[in-house]
């Protein structure tokens, strides 16, 4: 599993770990465009079922730009894992500079009760090659 995700971080029986790869094909890199495309997958654990709610993310550039993103699900969903279960996506993020980090949390509830509890997602780096002079 550590060949396939770079980064994992386990919060309360939930597992996040996540991919990410530069694409210099969806790059501008002459109009300072750089984009990475990232796969996270979310294993449940626990012994209940979990849904997850929110997201949170913190993208940081190498100038020291920071955004904060919030919002519902992910990718337009809210999946509910039972236990045993897990949920794959791909997302991917732009910036203005060639290196970056992001890292954040998503909210899930608790299937039992509704209780809401925050998940990590590990911190990663945001790193395109660099050109080599010939």
């Amino acid at each position: 599993m550590a060949a396939l995700f770079q980064h994992t971080a386990i919060t309360d029986g939930v597992t996040v770990r996540v991919s990410v790869n530069f694409m210099p094909e969806q790059s501008r890199i002459g109009a300072n465009r750089w984009f990475w495309v990232y796969h996270i997958r979310i294993e449940n654990h626990r012994d209940d079922a979990v849904q997850l709610r929110t997201r949170h993310w913190r993208i940081t550039d190498s100038s020291g730009a920071v955004n904060l993103v919030d919002g519902e699900g992910v990718v337009g969903e809210t999946p509910l894992l039972q236990p045993g279960q897990t949920h794959d996506y791909v997302s991917g993020c732009e910036l203005t500079t060639n290196q970056g980090a992001m890292q954040g949390y998503y909210t899930f509830a608790r299937a039992t009760d509704g209780t809401l509890f925050d998940v990590t997602i590990p911190y990663f780096p945001l790193a395109a090659p660099t050109e080599q002079a010939e």
